[in-house]
């Protein structure tokens, strides 16, 4: 089938031929593009469905280079604690869903953040206790890496002084009792994810049904999404997405990251990178080697600013680190790791100049903390990095405390990182932030919260809005390997295209982009979203 969009604003992110009127795509890819005239001239015949753009602003299709797009979906099923400004508040919300379950059933959510709070203090578990006093609770803060558990959790857990916890995790304890004191950090988290109940697959279908619509909304028409923790393995995760993009329709394309732990499940399956097609494709092997900014577990090289002797968690100490990403050589897969604390960065590339690139590029998710020296070491063709500009936002200005302000000058170096040659991929990391990728693009361009009137943090590190839709097109592409297929639009890559109603291109006011609406998610020339 042939499809023309003509009378539009299309942004090809094509250099060579930067802006054109109409463009024509058959069996999913882009056969011609040009001028109105040109196009209705040469393919405006029979067997042509024209559709008007009515002069919208059309760039190649958003890709979101790393998230968690099941979890977008099971969070809306539980409670969304995000933005909540007071520990009383939190506590309020706990309450009201305790009384509204029955005795017994789990109370899960995640999103708080005590960075917002007036006097920044988590609840104790005396509090968590007395809000829940009949069901057990576990709430994993903003970024993942803290979890607020109540005493029944803990007892569910089977939880003991002497029990082993594992590696990389800690159980907090108040100072005055010794005692868990309702917070638990990293992998400490796994005593309690393991009693929780699992979801059918019925369920975890409509979760993730809801949050592949998200994506949709907002214009994405790739994804780069790790979700096997959440869907219960590699060939189920591999399964859902299946049936929902390939037989039944929907989108955005995924690429699927699989954590290390489903290595052998994937070997036993025959499923390496690239298995699968166009639409859903097995990814790269995602893993830890540090933790977070907000709970003082990323690894850093030198002491915490606030927290002195306190130089963050590595996941795995580095040997093993080692091995592990040999385990993924082994089977031609690239990595995927997670590193925000510089010492992280260290020592997963320490340890990839030991090992041969494979086929595909290997990916540093995160890199907050840099300096020069790192920039230089992630300036590879056979390395990108997926960064998050919405972590600006959550993340200033108590990062300057964290971490003191030298390090926080070099945190989130977007201007620094292009100038110098690395590829870079933009990002939300959904649910940690919001999924649309347009609050990314303003922040990469604002680097301040919405709302704030200032220059930007650090604003010599600012980014043009070019640039920033390049990380969210084109770095997309390169992450997976794809800048020949999607990326850019072009004669013989995909008819993936992002409609807007406004041109951010000749914005006065980067603001305007909060008011900038998505009016066609379009597909290998398919609408699969219109406003």
């Amino acid at each position: 089938m042939r499809i023309m969009y003509t009378n539009g604003n299309i942004f090809t992110m094509n250099l060579e031929e930067p802006l054109v009127q109409s463009i024509v795509i058959e069996n999913e890819k882009i056969i011609d593009l040009g001028t109105n005239e040109d196009m209705l001239l040469q393919w405006g015949r029979d067997h042509t469905t024209v559709i008007d753009l009515d002069g919208k602003y059309v760039f190649p299709g958003l890709i979101d280079s790393h998230l968690h797009i099941s979890s977008v979906g099971i969070n809306a099923q539980e409670l969304d604690l995000t933005g909540i400004e007071t520990k009383e508040k939190l506590l309020n919300v706990i309450s009201n869903k305790a009384s509204s379950i029955q005795p017994g059933e789990w109370i899960l959510g995640r999103g708080w953040d005590e960075n917002i709070f007036p006097d920044k203090q988590i609840p104790s578990i005396e509090e968590l206790d007395y809000v829940s006093p009949g069901s057990p609770l576990f709430l994993p803060r903003i970024c993942g890496h803290a979890f607020l558990v109540n005493s029944k959790a803990l007892e569910q857990s089977g939880y003991h002084p002497d029990m082993t916890i594992p590696y990389g995790g800690t159980v907090v304890k108040s100072l005055e009792t010794n005692k868990p004191n309702g917070l638990l950090l990293e992998t400490a988290s796994d005593l309690i994810t393991e009693r929780i109940p699992t979801k059918s697959y019925d369920q975890l279908k409509v979760a993730l049904k809801w949050g592949l619509k998200e994506a949709l909304k907002f214009g994405m028409t790739s994804i780069h999404t790790n979700d096997p923790t959440y869907l219960n393995g590699a060939r189920q995760t591999y399964k859902l997405f299946d049936e929902l993009i390939n037989q039944e329709g929907m989108g955005p394309r995924s690429n699927l990251l699989m954590d290390y732990k489903y290595l052998e499940e994937l070997k036993d399956a025959g499923m390496s990178v690239g298995f699968g097609n166009d639409k859903v494709t097995i990814g790269a092997i995602k893993f830890f080697a540090d933790g977070a900014l907000g709970g003082r577990t990323a690894l850093l090289s030198e002491p915490y600013a606030d927290n002195p002797g306190n130089y963050g968690s590595a996941m795995y100490d580095k040997e093993e680190l080692l091995q592990l990403m040999k385990n993924c050589r082994e089977f031609n897969m690239p990595i995927a790791v997670h590193t925000i604390g510089d010492q992280a960065l260290i020592d997963v590339l320490d340890n990839l100049d030991q090992l041969k690139p494979v086929a595909f590029r290997d990916r540093l998710i995160h890199v907050s903390i840099l300096n020069n020296e790192l920039i230089e070491r992630l300036a590879s063709p056979h390395r990108i990095i997926d960064v998050q500009p919405r972590f600006i936002a959550s993340d200033y200005p108590w990062i300057v405390d964290r971490v003191g302000e030298t390090r926080a000058n070099m945190s989130y170096p977007f201007k620094t990182l292009l100038e110098r040659g690395v590829i870079t991929a933009g990002s939300s990391d959904a649910p940690i932030e919001p999924l649309n990728p347009l609050l990314g693009i303003h922040a990469a361009v604002t680097r301040k919260k919405i709302g704030e009137a200032h220059n930007g943090y650090n604003e010599a590190e600012k980014i043009s809005m070019f640039q920033a839709f390049k990380m969210f097109t084109i770095g997309g592409a390169f992450a997976t390997n794809e800048e020949h297929t999607k990326g850019t639009l072009e004669r013989g890559k995909f008819g993936d295209m992002t409609v807007l109603n406004k041109n951010p291109f000749t914005m006065e006011n980067a603001d305007q982009l909060l008011e900038t609406e998505v009016e066609m998610t379009i597909i290998g020339g398919e609408i699969k979203y219109r406003k």
